[in-house]
């Protein structure tokens, strides 16, 4: 089906009587009314700066400034919210200070104000004139695309559409058959769109709020697999009373104020040192999550809990998302969603990783989770099985789509042979295995790895071309003579290459474990040529069986690289240029949880971090180490034989037996006297001594 079949088939099923639709409609008028007579265009000359930005005193909560009113209340006309307050281009700092964009840097204040607000001005009279180039020469107004592009839309809603995403509009721009420019503006982006719907016969008369919510509802980008967080109401849920009746998940942290000041995790880590005693560690880690909190989408969910095994109910993330209510004495952080409280139920299990305010819920707890549902309800709708793959192997898939192989690296431990199959089992449509039970995933790559359409082999120092290409090797010779002989005999990639040949409608995968160990240009040959996307299905004379060669359009390579043994820069540069490179690091999310008094996240954090400090990056340990059967650690048993029997040897392989780097590493688990980590321990004060030396639990981050 073409790209106009597509959108003329849209276009038909859409139902522009629909309640939903005519009810955003008429928000929409309302919500732009109300910016336009809040903040009249023709003052916008004269505006204070108190009148526009975030971060000042904004109590009087029926005269919000401008980026609070273009952000947080106007959602019917289009969402940008999410991120930092950065894209306001300039705002007032918990620290004390103005947060300007680089233009701006070094101005006073009331200086920056009037470049900043003369931009907007001059933004305004070019769209006025329809002088649309123009906008492209205002350079302060492109640090701040998204509430550019939708002040323009809230003004001028003839001329733009409410869709402020450049991604999202790149999407749908390809989607009815556009080509969107590289490098072009968000505004640009939102004009071109408009452009070519203005053109469609099949949605003329449309208005720009129909037309947005068309495009969302058929061609929608977001993932269709939401994000999934269980959140902790306060401690043994104390807030539950009020999150359930306001329709909010609230959390605490109130000293750190609105998140929004926040453009990553290490500006906000420094924030939580400055309010917090717990340790560096547990702080960066506490800082991803508390951001990952934020910037919840319309449409992901969140599991309120108490403990580590009941279950409150379960939320949808609405268009307001988060916001920080001062007007609460405590639990001022929050997300606004729609409970179900049909999930109400107690788990069969304890969730270890829940003793914290926010833990994981993968693919499989969920399905657990909706099995105990206890009636159906519309509230929260019932999400599909993994339809989308996860964040991080479609990042891998997106490589290979574009450089048709990737390689995978990283210290040991960090899961990247296990991406590597996810990887395989998206392109080979069993992506809803991926973060399936165990024995099910391990039954779908048994499948995956019989068929020829995935291959999986392990490079060493002794493989060589002929195993991987072709060569004459020895074979036994028929009777009745017996003894060898010599017969030209394919390798992996030959074969690979030559099943996908003859099924070219297919996707073909060769997955090679450990590719830095082997000596790849010797390998690979003279097909490293044609590893490049745009020379697949040229041909080549191989040397050994002067036969024609070529690498189909359908194959793909992923390889795994263990940085610990080599770094990524040791690599040919012939190889490097061919492959792409994704980085997969430690994730201390996927640890969260605690034993004892020991932060799992915030020891792997402060340990890494240690690591790096006196070894560097490519030495570091991932977080598999601190998992048993794909959950964090839950005992103390279990985390004293992980820790003397695989995390102290492989320090000791990294620091060579040096006691003075040893001593850096591990602190007070370390004997002086011997210069070698203390191992006659009882599991429970090694969980204490691991906890005063690596970070223990925060009281404010307690739940179960």
């Amino acid at each position: 089906m073409t790209e106009d079949d597509t959108f003329a088939a849209a276009v038909r099923a859409f139902d522009r009587t629909a309640a939903a639709v005519t009810e955003l409609l008429a928000a929409a008028t309302a919500e732009r009314a109300d910016v336009q007579a809040r903040f009249p265009i023709e003052e916008w000359p004269q505006l204070p700066l108190e009148r526009y930005a975030l971060g000042l005193d904004q109590s009087d909560q029926d005269k919000p400034p401008y980026c609070q009113l273009i952000e947080f209340r106007t959602p019917a006309i289009g969402s940008m919210k999410g991120g930092s307050s950065a894209k306001h281009i300039m705002f007032w700092h918990r620290s004390g200070e103005w947060r300007m964009a680089k233009p701006l840097h070094g101005m006073p204040p009331d200086e920056a104000w009037q470049r900043l607000r003369g931009e907007f001005v001059a933004g305004f009279r070019h769209v006025e004139e329809g002088a649309w180039d123009r906008l492209d020469s205002l350079p302060i107004l492109q640090y701040g695309p998204a509430l550019v592009t939708k002040t323009f839309a809230t003004y001028f809603p003839a001329s733009f559409l409410p869709i402020y995403s450049a991604a999202h509009l790149r999407h749908f721009i390809a989607t009815v058959g556009g080509t969107p420019a590289p490098g072009a503006a968000t505004w640009r982006l939102n004009r071109h769109l408009r452009k070519i719907l203005s053109e469609r016969p099949e949605v003329d008369g449309w208005q720009p709020d129909e037309l947005a919510a068309l495009l969302y509802d058929a061609f929608d980008p977001r993932p269709a697999v939401p994000t999934i967080l269980k959140v902790a109401p306060g401690a043994q849920a104390v807030w539950w009373p009020d999150c359930r009746d306001d329709g909010y998940i609230y959390v605490g942290w109130d000293t750190l104020g609105d998140l929004a000041q926040f453009k990553n995790d290490a500006e906000l880590r420094d924030a939580l040192e400055q309010t917090h005693r717990s340790r560096p560690a547990y702080h960066l880690s506490l800082a991803g999550l508390l951001l990952r909190y934020r910037d919840l989408q319309p449409g992901d969910l969140v599991v309120a809990n108490r403990g580590l095994s009941e279950i409150l109910a379960v939320g949808q993330v609405t268009d307001d998302g988060y916001s920080y209510d001062a007007s609460r004495e405590e639990g001022r952080h929050r997300v606004a969603v729609v409970w179900d409280e049909t999930y109400a139920q107690r788990l069969e299990s304890e969730q270890g990783g829940w003793r914290q305010t926010f833990g994981k819920v993968s693919q499989q707890l969920w399905k657990t989770i909706k099995a105990g549902r206890q009636i159906t309800s519309d509230v929260v709708p019932d999400t599909p099985g993994v339809v989308d793959p996860p964040a991080d192997v479609k990042r891998v898939l997106d490589a290979l789509e574009r450089k048709g192989q990737v390689i995978l690296y990283g210290p040991p431990g960090t899961g990247k042979t296990r991406l590597a199959l996810s990887a395989a089992l998206a392109l080979s449509g069993f992506a809803d295995a991926i973060e399936a039970a165990p024995v099910d995933r391990d039954e779908a790559i048994g499948k995956l790895l019989a068929d020829e359409r995935v291959t999986m082999v392990t490079f060493h120092p002794s493989y060589d071309y002929g195993d991987f290409v072709e060569a004459y090797k020895p074979t036994p010779a028929p009777a009745p003579g017996g003894g060898l002989s010599l017969a030209l005999t394919a390798g992996t990639f030959h074969t690979v290459c030559t099943a996908a040949g003859k099924r070219p409608t297919e996707q073909f995968l060769l997955v090679i474990d450990e590719i830095n160990r082997g000596d790849l240009p010797r390998i690979f040959g003279e097909l490293v040529t044609l590893l490049e996307t745009d020379k697949r299905g040229f041909p080549v004379t191989l040397p050994v069986s002067n036969a024609p060669f070529v690498v189909p359009s359908n194959v793909r390579i992923i390889g795994t690289m263990n940085t610990a043994d080599r770094s990524v820069g040791h690599l040919d540069w012939a190889i490097r240029r061919r492959f792409a490179f994704v980085e997969v690091p430690p994730d201390e999310e996927v640890v969260s949880g605690s034993i004892g008094a020991l932060n799992l996240g915030a020891f792997l954090t402060e340990l890494n971090s240690r690591l790096t400090l006196n070894l560097g990056t490519d030495h570091c340990i991932g977080h598999a180490y601190l998992l048993a059967g794909g959950e964090p650690l839950g005992t103390e048993s279990q985390l004293s034989a992980v820790f003397y029997d695989d995390i102290v040897p492989l320090l000791e392989d990294y620091t060579l037996g040096r006691a003075e780097l040893m001593r850096e590493i591990l602190g007070r688990l370390l004997d002086p006297e011997t210069g070698r980590p203390v191992r006659h321990m009882a599991p429970a004060d090694l969980v204490i001594d691991l906890a005063a030396e690596f970070g223990g639990v925060d009281s404010e981050d307690v739940d179960g």
